[in-house]
């Protein structure tokens, strides 16, 4: 078991070595890797930077082993290192480019302030997250990029390991681009899906859908998730939708789905749940995340779900995990 001072000063040290990791992913250095060793020179021609700055980052990275040195000053990617590459199936760069992202750096750095006051400094600065994307769309690229990229395990997970009838109309409430949505109709390829979303959202998600084929099976709608959601669905997916929202929030999104959906149907949520115990968990870090940026954002236990599915209506079923820390949890109306 690692001594109590050996994790306090592991933590200290991840912020330096995130930095480096986030100037290697905004740099593309794995890019400029990707067809085999270059000294620090001509890497930093090639990437714009200064030579002697870059050379002690790639000491950093070296020492974390997603480049090793093949020579006197010369670098090369590593296996692990390629999970930065752009075109690499699981790459990582947006996601460290997202969390690295000015506002988001400041959001975690002021984490201390938002604890004091219980209002996030963030929200302070920028406002709501998603008024703040809409205002910055190089931002929201680079949001829907990360999003995208963190819910491929879950996606993947909720194709596979959940049974959807095979027949339903599944509507895909705050759908963003469409990905999820995409690969439930191709799996499942008698249903037909509704994405709903906001217009400048939806604007995305109707091209995601037209190239994956998918634009006979599936209709693209905006609107307000707190006013109401589009009646008629089987199966409602609110995919990382309640964990941006406090209690009261969540009940109201609860309820309009409650009221919109058919006889019969079902709700799914697409969540990290939080466990009882101690332990680590992934959760934990998001939660912290959720607190910086959100008022009123939060992760939340089996049991916290429970109690907001009752207040809308709604009866916890199943809970299903799906790995990477994600888990499905099916209600049905009470």
């Amino acid at each position: 078991m690692p001594h109590s001072d050996d994790l306090l000063w592991g933590a200290v040290g991840d912020i330096s070595r995130f930095a480096a990791l986030l100037t290697m992913a905004e740099l593309g250095l794995a890019d400029h890797l990707a067809h085999g060793p270059l000294d620090s020179g001509e890497l930093a021609r090639r990437c714009g930077a200064h030579a002697p700055s870059l050379r002690r980052v790639l000491r950093e990275l070296a020492s974390m082993g997603v480049v090793k040195g093949t020579g006197p000053d010369v670098y090369d990617l590593t296996e692990k290192g390629t999970a930065l590459r752009s075109d690499a199936p699981d790459s990582v760069r947006s996601s460290i480019r997202m969390l690295g992202e000015e506002s988001f750096w400041y959001a975690m750095g002021m984490l201390p302030a938002t604890v004091r006051d219980g209002d996030s400094a963030f929200m302070k600065r920028y406002g709501p997250l998603y008024d703040h994307l809409a205002a910055n769309p190089a931002v929201s690229r680079m949001f829907d990029d990360y999003m995208t990229a963190r819910a491929i395990p879950f996606t993947e997970g909720l194709a596979k390991r959940y049974a959807f009838p095979p027949t339903a109309t599944m509507v895909d409430v705050a759908g963003g681009k469409g990905h999820i949505l995409a690969t439930v109709l191709h799996a499942n390829p008698q249903m037909r899906g509704v994405l709903f979303d906001l217009e400048h959202v939806a604007e995305h998600a109707r091209r995601t859908l037209a190239e994956e084929g998918l634009a006979e099976r599936a209709q693209v709608v905006s609107g307000d998730m707190f006013a109401e959601v589009p009646a008629g669905g089987d199966v409602y997916l609110l995919a990382s939708v309640l964990h941006n929202w406090d209690d009261d929030a969540a009940v109201t999104i609860l309820g309009n789905v409650r009221a919109a959906m058919n006889p019969g149907g079902r709700v799914l949520l697409l969540e990290v749940v939080l466990p009882d115990s101690e332990e680590p968990h992934l959760g934990k870090d998001i939660d912290m995340r959720m607190l910086a940026i959100f008022n009123g954002g939060t992760e939340r236990s089996r049991e916290e779900y429970s109690a907001l599915l009752d207040r809308a209506g709604l009866a916890l079923g199943k809970v299903v995990e799906l790995g990477s820390g994600a888990s499905l949890i099916e209600a049905v109306p009470r």
